[in-house]
């Protein structure tokens, strides 16, 4: 059995009931932008604690360079929180980087071996970047 609405003016049997759509659709944007907000809120940088050494004649620098590589204590090497090898690193750059333009941040722990990183800014320059820092505390 059927249900009819019917409105409440008696004069008009034309007019019947109807959900309006327009509170509904400015509901749903103020739902996703909420939920944007707060799933935006909840990212958090993906890295490898390292403990950076401190240098006394650094330079700060503004801009963020695109390509991130960092070496923990043990010698680990990691490319956005992702262990990575030499060869990857300098296939990633070739692929990626544009020679001459691109800059790439090394940040190595206090007690990463010196021959670690020297490995990473070989694989750095082998694959054309030229622009390398390193990244200290202040």
């Amino acid at each position: 059995m059927p249900v009819h609405l019917h409105s409440l003016s008696s004069g008009d049997e034309g007019d019947e009931a109807r959900i309006e759509v327009i509170p509904l659709i400015d509901i749903m944007f103020f739902l996703l932008a909420a939920f944007m907000l707060v799933s935006l809120s909840m990212t958090q940088l993906k890295r490898v604690p390292i403990n950076l050494p401190a240098a006394s004649t650094g330079i700060a620098d503004s801009k963020t360079p695109p390509f991130s590589i960092a070496i923990d204590a043990n010698g680990v090497t990691t490319w956005e929180g992702k262990i990575v090898s030499l060869s990857e690193i300098t296939g990633r750059l070739k692929a990626a980087a544009v020679p001459g333009e691109s800059r790439v941040l090394i940040a190595a722990d206090a007690e990463a071996r010196h021959k670690q990183v020297l490995g990473v800014l070989n694989a750095v320059r082998e694959a054309g970047v030229e622009k390398v820092s390193f990244e200290t505390k202040d």
